[in-house]
């Protein structure tokens, strides 16, 4: 570890690692529900289920990429960060805020909610990962502030870098976005124009400029290669991202009370969506084939390859197989929409979380050559049970899609079936989908253990 200042990252990473196993057990107590519909219930509904599952991968990645950042800055500015007591205190009140929060979801009615915690006064409540109380938005703002004032303050202060600047280009995206999380019209049309610019500018625009300086920083650290030759792929990417990702907002315009020429530019600029991500897969494997060293963390660079991978599958294939408006027609709301939404959140930010937590904290360990041989391949385990699991997961919810259109879409209203007609057709497919997502808990367990492995003591 270069500067004492990046031991702030470790908190943020820990505390992100606990909240994905919250939001994978939330997700196993849902896909049990779907089997049998009165698990947990009247405690726990469905409804409330899914709203914890969502608000904890959002409030989880935010953590992850403040710990990278945190971790990353200091060493591309050349300079220690510019306040570890802020980085400190942010960390403090995120967490209680978001501990909070989710304990508001389970304990309190959301009506009970919805009625007090400012939303009265300003209503931001209702909609779909935006379901935080208006208090918990603003407080959202702060925390996000001060991570960027005290990142740019230390780039200011310090040296410039292609991956910096794109990260804090990033960074200040996600800030101004989130601005729309204020805005609710009356008319529902607008309401769900607008909801998009947080939800779609976020996840397909604003955090691919973050994976990207993340993904970047990890392999110049474990391949060697020219930051000169990195940045050119990474430029390349960034505009691709820019291009395809801002105008693909169109995408989710289909059939909700827009103009119809969003069915035109939804679909075109939507086809161009996975070329970011294919140029993603190219950008790690070429750096991989033309490192200058051989990084003693193997298991970092097979996380950074994998991110690429998975990432141009979840969001880039299983994007493109429902974008395009005249098929979108029929799939939108199914459970082609859950397959394509799982594997891309983990195959692109999930995954890059750990390609940094597998880099970094050894480092904040004490471990600047990374983990022992033991323990990266009992990490190499959990990689796979996790990649594995998921795509079987998402392949069953795929599966469970194609019927959905099958029974519900395809037919006239005289032979279609109903919904709970449909999923009870299907619960086969969901206890596949429900044994891949235990698969993926283990992994996470595995991962887990990976830390605490011993290493066989060299013999003198």
């Amino acid at each position: 570890m270069k500067y004492s200042s990046q031991m702030v990252a470790k908190p943020y990473f820990i505390f992100a690692l606990i909240l994905l196993a919250g939001e994978i057990v939330f997700g196993l107590a849902m896909g049990v529900q779907y089997l049998y519909g009165d698990f947990l219930f009247p405690a726990i509904p469905f409804n409330v289920l899914r709203m914890v599952h969502t608000n904890l991968l959002i409030v989880l990645l935010l953590f992850g990429f403040m710990g990278a950042t945190y971790f990353l800055i200091p060493e591309e500015s050349e300079r220690e960060l510019w306040s570890p007591m802020l980085a400190k205190l942010t960390f403090w009140v995120f967490a209680a805020a978001g501990v909070a929060t989710i304990l508001g979801y389970l304990f309190v009615p959301y009506a009970t909610l919805s009625a007090s915690l400012a939303n009265s006064f300003w209503p931001t409540m209702g909609r779909e990962f935006l379901e935080q109380p208006t208090i918990t938005k603003v407080g959202i703002v702060l925390v996000v502030l001060s991570y960027i004032f005290n990142t740019t303050m230390t780039v200011i202060k310090g040296r410039k870098t292609t991956i910096s600047v794109i990260l804090l280009t990033g960074l200040f995206g996600l800030a101004f976005f989130f601005l729309f999380a204020f805005y609710v019209p009356q008319n529902l049309a607008m309401d769900k124009f607008f909801w998009w610019f947080v939800v779609h500018l976020w996840v397909e625009g604003t955090w691919e400029l973050i994976l990207g300086a993340l993904l970047a920083f990890v392999l110049i650290k474990t391949t060697g290669v020219d930051r000169e030759h990195i940045d050119k792929w990474l430029y390349l990417i960034i505009a691709m991202t820019l291009i395809s990702g801002l105008a693909g907002t169109g995408h989710h315009f289909f059939y909700i009370g827009t103009p119809g020429y969003w069915l035109w530019i939804g679909s075109i600029a939507s086809a161009a969506e996975p070329i970011p991500f294919f140029l993603m897969i190219l950008f790690a494997f070429n750096m991989a084939k033309n490192r200058r060293i051989v990084h003693d963390n193997k298991i970092a660079l097979t996380w950074a390859k994998g991110t690429a991978v998975v990432g141009f599958l979840g969001a880039g294939v299983w994007g493109f197989f429902h974008t395009l408006a005249p098929v979108n027609y029929y799939t939108h709301g199914t459970q082609l929409t859950a397959a394509h939404g799982h594997l891309s959140f983990f195959g692109a930010y999930v995954m890059i979380c750990f390609t940094l937590i597998s880099y970094a904290m050894p480092i904040l360990r004490g471990r600047p050559h990374g983990n022992g041989p033991k323990s990266q391949k009992v990490e190499l385990t959990s990689f796979w049970m996790m990649v594995i699991g998921m795509i079987g997961l998402t392949l069953a919810l795929t599966v469970a899609g194609i019927m959905q259109i099958e029974m519900q879409r395809l037919p006239d209203a005289a032979n279609a079936m109903g919904f709970m007609e449909t999923q009870a057709a299907i619960s086969t497919v969901y206890m596949v989908r429900l044994a891949f997502g235990v698969m993926v808990f283990l992994g996470l367990l595995t991962y887990f253990y990976s830390f605490f492995v011993k290493e066989e003591k060299a013999v003198a």
